[in-house]
């Protein structure tokens, strides 16, 4: 699974068992909220009450407070009150003596019976809290009403309880303010859940992003690609990329100058071998032909030294750059053109002719003309070297698949079967028909200088005879 996944599925995990545990906690905590207010409420309520009723108690005959309590249970009221419109009243009190006997009903049923045993009296008269929750319906529970008891003390001696009033209000009537606050926290709960998925998602995916691009960087440099450090910001995603390049160029540098000296050292020895001879061989007397004969093979020896070197500083040069600096459009049939001519005077003192076939359609890729130019010069080169004096070399440029490909096939006798896997090896080369023999670094180059341009380079035996070398560039994408 990978690392993006895995943070996501991990996050969602946490903020989801989060919010189901918050959300569940909340909305849980509404239903007591609300009958926990309903019964502060009430107490109020019922010690006002009782206060209004200590006189009637104590004399027996609730002539003050009954006639206004049972005026109220007869009102009618709407009330919009938190979305919700309220139609009647829901209090019900009663009043009992001492001995918890109902002396007053606003519901008008009970008046005359024993309420000693209930809990809201019997604790009462006690002196301590008395509250109830009851089931008008035993097979209902949603149909709980909340008794609240309030002590109707003596007038005269308040230490002494003469009754006591209870008011009563159904649970249900706060049902529809209960569901009201328990979908607004829902609502809320399960928009906050989905901006945090959405802001997790969003974090997820940038930080898979940034690793995905250091990790494909970090392939490249293992795969010996060219490879451009990604510009990750200022995070420590970016302190961590910038150390592995730090690390990365220390490691390549050090690694490379060894390399290179290695092989540098192993290409000069016959050279400066044959340079060596022809010199020791010169300090002795020897006819004139002979003398000119060695200062001639330490002249070439030394033009081979120079032009192997020459060609070695500029395969360095590109290997080590990584992008292109200045890239700029660049026209292919004119760099075929320029090409050509470059290179007249090697075609004529061959007897070989350039076939440059025909223009066909303008073709233009974004690159460093130079390197193109040696790089298709460097194609042509290994052509007219391999090819038999007198015989045609043809150049061709044209578009396929989404890349300019410029082609150069000659009629030489072609790459010998154990050589194909080499042919791109630094150093490596055949012999000439002329017996002559390359630096083996002009392959490598075109490589390079293909790799930069991202495109490619093959080389291969053409089915008619001879060889083909075909270097394909990317086409600028056009809208």
């Amino acid at each position: 699974m990978k690392i993006g996944l895995r943070i996501l599925l991990g996050y969602v995990l946490i903020v989801g068992l989060a919010a189901w545990f918050l959300l569940n906690i909340f909305v849980d905590e509404v239903k007591p909220g609300v009958r926990a207010s309903q019964e502060d409420t009430l107490v109020d309520t019922a010690n006002l009450l009782a206060e209004m009723a200590a006189p009637d108690v104590k004399s027996g005959a609730l002539t003050a407070i009954a006639p206004p309590m049972r005026d109220y249970a007869r009102r009618s009221v709407s009330a919009r009150i938190g979305g919700i419109t309220k139609r009647h009243l829901d209090y019900r009190v009663y009043i009992v003596d001492a001995g918890g006997i109902v002396l007053f009903d606003t519901a008008g049923t009970d008046v005359g019976k024993d309420y000693s045993r209930w809990n809201d009296v019997y604790l009462t008269l006690r002196g301590k809290y008395g509250a109830r929750s009851t089931r008008s319906d035993p097979d209902d529970e949603n149909s709980t009403v909340m008794y609240v008891a309030a002590p109707i003390l003596d007038p005269a001696d308040r230490s002494r309880i003469i009754g006591v009033l209870t008011v009563a209000k159904p649970n249900a009537s706060a049902q529809g303010f209960i569901e009201r606050g328990q979908r607004v926290i829902l609502r809320w709960g399960a928009l906050l859940l989905g901006l945090s998925l959405l802001v997790g998602m969003a974090f997820a995916w940038w930080l898979a992003r940034a690793l995905r691009r250091l990790m494909d960087y970090v392939a490249d440099v293992e795969a010996g690609r060219k490879a451009v450090l990604p510009d990750f910001g200022n995070n420590e995603i970016a302190t961590l990329a910038r150390a592995l390049e730090a690390m990365r160029t220390r490691l390549e540098g050090k690694e490379y100058a060894e390399r290179l000296m290695h092989t540098l050292t192993h290409e000069l020895k016959s050279p400066i071998a044959a340079i060596q001879a022809s010199a020791e061989l010169l300090q002795e007397d020897m006819p004139e032909a002979e003398r000119r004969r060695f200062l001639g093979n330490i002249l070439e020896q030394n033009t081979r030294q120079k032009r192997l070197i020459d060609k070695l500083l500029a395969l360095v040069r590109v290997e080590q750059q990584q992008r292109l600096e200045q890239a700029a459009p660049v026209d292919v049939h004119a760099l075929c053109a320029v090409v050509a001519g470059d290179f007249s005077g090697a075609l004529a003192e061959r007897g070989q002719v350039l076939d440059m076939g025909e223009g066909g359609t303008p073709l233009h890729v974004q690159g460093d003309e130079l390197l193109l130019r040696q790089a298709v010069g460097n194609l042509l080169d290994n052509a007219i070297g391999f090819a038999p004096p007198g015989s045609v070399i043809r150049i061709a440029a044209c578009r396929r698949d989404g890349f300019a490909v410029v082609a150069i096939c000659d009629s030489g006798p072609g790459i010998p079967a154990y050589a194909q896997e080499r042919l791109f090896e630094r150093f490596y080369s055949l012999p000439r028909p002329d017996g002559a023999k390359s630096t083996g670094l002009g392959l490598p180059f075109v490589r390079e200088v293909a790799a930069l341009h991202g495109g490619t380079v093959t080389v291969a035996n053409a089915a008619q005879g001879g060889c083909c070398a075909e270097l394909a560039l990317p086409l600028p994408l056009t809208l």
